[in-house]
């Protein structure tokens, strides 16, 4: 298992549709993310940013995001929420979240 923390801007004027976005989704967008290896999913906000934290318990991390990349109705739920967002400009070349180096775990 892999943790993986990623941050992106939220657009202040969408953040409460941001919200209710995720109070309610799509349960076929939650089935590709588990069907992609991902577990214990969430999403922190604070002074519009958003920090994702995730697990992955997968082989080939690559792999299983190019299948959610391809899902239809994960491109619908991303053609959704994208507006809401905002990229941070130091983000790596291709990366729509920026990635985040893990410095300190403790279990």
């Amino acid at each position: 298992m892999k943790r993986y923390g990623m941050v992106i801007k939220v657009r202040p004027e969408k953040f409460q549709e941001y919200k209710n976005l995720h109070a309610a989704v799509w349960p076929e967008v939650l089935d590709t993310i588990r069907k992609c290896n991902i577990r214990n999913y969430s999403i922190y906000h604070k002074d519009s940013y958003l920090f994702s934290y995730f697990e992955y318990i997968g082989e080939d991390f690559e792999a299983d995001m190019a299948k959610m990349a391809t899902d239809p109705t994960t491109q619908k739920w991303w053609d959704v929420c994208k507006p809401c967002q905002q990229p941070l400009e130091t983000r790596a070349e291709g990366q729509w979240w920026a990635d985040m180096e893990e410095v300190f775990h403790c279990d």
